[in-house]
């Protein structure tokens, strides 16, 4: 190996590390963390791969119990309770279309199913929740995750255009914009351009959906742990931090004293699931991504049109009030 190499390599394993602790930092957001592991690991590669990659599921795990002491049950019950028949129905037929549409673009499993739980619940963590369950590739979550966050970006722009357009009253809008915008920034970004009452409908109702990460990563764990036991001797491994999710946020809400603690710990959460996202960024060779190819991102964007548009004609119809 050359000198210039050598001193290459090691400014790179002074790189990586820098750019890992700024992805804790508020101001950076889960795309940039994850564009800017993907961009580094694309031109000079990784000098700590091995380390990413085992680090990348345990953090996203822990992750998503943290974000557990963000909800509050009582909040997410209410309003439940109203608009659990519509929710149950849309989450389902989400999913259904996106199995329909992987087969017609021959998408990848583990893709396919990530971007349908993104779309169909909320978007990054619904992702974050899921893969680990399915044991889903660092390029597989990758690129399920830039999907979500092209499309959130997209959102911001499009979905107050289309509620003055159609003319939608405040509440209309929140439903809309927590229904079928992927994450929960983009709804309160989208929601808070149109009014404060439509801005805390979408919050609320966000919220709400956001706990049915609960039953439907359940369910894809049963699944996984059916094919395993199918196709090979591997042990299945169980998803605990999705009870530790509903503890964290069974704790927030139920006992006031822990309520402070929890406002931290849902903060720290965010922080280190944006880390999560550098490093899985940061797992993906070149190779990995072009094996993927441009299929994810025509069923997010296939299965987003397809989800807005009925969700748009139900809210106009009053089918969803």
């Amino acid at each position: 190996m050359g000198l210039k190499a050598m001193n290459s390599k090691k400014i790179l394993t002074l790189i990586f590390p820098f750019l890992a602790l700024c992805s804790l930092h508020p101001a950076v957001s889960s795309a940039q963390a994850l564009i800017s592991g993907l961009i580094l690991t694309l031109l000079f590669g990784n000098p700590f791969l091995e380390h990413t990659k085992k680090w990348a599921p345990k953090l996203l795990a822990y992750s998503v119990v943290g974000l557990g002491a963000g909800m509050d049950l009582n909040v997410v019950f209410k309003v439940g309770a109203s608009g659990v028949g519509y929710t149950v129905i849309g989450i389902t037929l989400t999913l259904l279309v996106s199995w329909l549409l992987s087969q017609l673009f021959r998408c990848q499993r583990d893709s396919s199913i990530l971007i349908g739980v993104g779309t169909a619940i909320c978007g990054g963590s619904a992702i974050a929740a899921v893969a680990p369950v399915i044991r889903a590739k660092s390029e597989d979550v990758s690129v399920s995750l830039m999907v979500v966050f092209i499309l959130n970006a997209t959102a911001l722009v499009i979905f107050p255009w289309l509620g003055h357009h159609f003319s939608l009253t405040d509440t209309q809008f929140g439903l809309l914009s927590a229904l079928a915008i992927h994450d929960t920034s983009s709804v309160v970004g989208s929601a808070a351009q149109f009014g404060p009452k439509a801005l805390e409908i979408a919050t609320t109702v966000k919220l709400t959906r956001a706990l049915w990460i609960i039953p439907v990563a359940l369910l894809f764990a049963v699944l996984q742990k059916m094919n395993s036991s199918e196709a090979s001797n591997q042990k299945f491994k169980k998803p605990w931090f999705i009870l530790g999710f509903l503890t964290m946020a069974a704790l927030v809400t139920w006992i006031p004293a822990v309520k402070p603690l929890g406002g931290l710990v849902h903060f720290a959460a965010k922080r280190t699931l944006v880390l999560t996202l550098f490093f899985i960024g940061s797992n993906c060779p070149r190779k990995a991504i072009k094996e993927v190819g441009v299929k994810p991102l025509l069923l997010g964007v296939s299965l987003w049109v397809i989800v807005s548009v009925s969700t748009l004609v139900a809210i106009r119809s009053g089918w969803i009030s």
